[in-house]
């Protein structure tokens, strides 16, 4: 199976979201929009808002509410983006020049904060407290967890219990967030919300460890994004640390 075909119950849906991401780069700002048409247009997979929509959809949900909380799930998930290539000193994104690249990095974190304010103000009209607290609980973890990360770099005691730890809070919180929203606008059942929770920190997880292991193993040209950055930055991922319980004697 395709993940095109994981799609198709929602392509309807995600072209909404995709057409509400472009008109945001209509303020009036002519410099702020260049920067949100940077970052809003250059494609991406869009995962999360369309776990949102999935889940949403499996339901008796609105789209007048889903949409707002599929798109406020992209614009989050492209803020940590923007932060994330802020403190890398990444050049390049989804094979483009990132923000900090071309308007430098005190531009980059303000953009990133700007993006998070537009993220909060689209789940807050959905007037759901359940789901705005989730998304301002979502932005409390990741923030905590990034920079908790930086007081740890080079360190290599930590153990797999602290990276999942910390791929918990930075990575499947989001996916948590998409899916659990999701079920809570669609009025779930409480143990189906439970589910879906569930549900989406496993497939968070997975995905940052894969994404790990391809920091290693992959080609710029294939991820769109510089690898090796990880081990530069000092940042123990899963495939130092199995390296270091494989080969002690050589630290």
């Amino acid at each position: 199976m395709n993940i095109t075909d994981v799609y198709e119950p929602v392509r309807g849906g995600l072209a909404i979201v995709e057409n509400r991401l472009k008109l945001l780069a209509g303020t009036e700002s002519e410099s702020l929009n260049r920067l949100l048409d940077h970052v809003l247009n250059q494609g991406g997979k869009r995962l999360r808002p369309a776990l949102t929509l999935l889940v949403g959809k499996s339901y008796d949900c609105e789209l007048d509410l889903l949409i707002p909380m599929a798109t406020a799930v992209e614009l989050f998930h492209t803020a940590t983006l923007v932060h994330d290539d802020t403190v890398d000193a990444s050049s390049l994104r989804r094979g483009k020049p990132t923000i900090n690249s071309m308007w430098g990095g005190a531009s980059a974190v303000l953009f990133g904060d700007y993006l998070f304010a537009l993220a909060a103000e689209l789940a807050a009209t959905t007037g759901n407290l359940r789901v705005v607290t989730l998304f301002a609980q979502t932005l409390r973890t990741v923030s905590a967890s990034e920079l908790t990360q930086s007081f740890r770099n080079f360190d290599l005691s930590q153990s797999r219990q602290r990276y999942y730890e910390n791929i918990a809070s930075k990575t499947a919180s989001l996916f948590v967030l998409a899916t659990e929203s999701g079920a809570v606008l669609g009025r779930a059942p409480d143990d189906v919300v439970a589910a879906c929770r569930d549900y989406g920190y496993n497939l968070g997880m997975a995905f940052q460890i894969v994404d790990d292991i391809l920091d290693f193993v992959g080609a710029e040209e294939d991820l769109g994004k510089p690898v090796g950055v990880d081990l530069l930055r000092g940042v123990v991922t899963l495939p130092v640390i199995f390296t270091i319980e494989r080969n002690p004697e050589d630290l």
